[in-house]
């Protein structure tokens, strides 16, 4: 399961409420690639697949493909403000590596 603090569920509620189509939630979803191995991608989605795992956590739904569902288990997702930027960081008990920019795990 993954979980959303939550100024990452203000952060995701804030996104969707200025979102220009319809939004069922946000897809968390890991790709090859990064410096690392792993990237992180995320995105709001209008529907989910079949496949999907859809999760919900005080009105905001996450969205995870099979594929990603193994490597996201256990992640924590928070949503930092601070000098050199805003952003989404993530805590996956998954990782054995990580990259500098804490985008890309390996």
């Amino acid at each position: 399961m993954i979980n959303l603090t939550d100024s990452a569920l203000n952060a995701v509620r804030t996104a969707m409420a200025g979102a220009l189509g319809p939004v069922l939630g946000l897809r968390i979803m890991v790709e090859s690639g990064g410096c690392a191995g792993y990237r992180y991608m995320m995105g709001l989605v209008p529907e989910a697949n079949d496949e999907d795992d859809v999760v919900e956590r005080e009105g905001v739904r996450v969205v995870v493909d099979p594929k990603s569902r193994m490597l996201l288990d256990g992640t924590t997702i928070d949503f930092v403000v601070a000098l050199q930027g805003s952003g989404f960081t993530f805590e996956n008990p998954n990782a054995n590596k990580s990259c500098s920019c804490g985008k890309s795990f390996g």
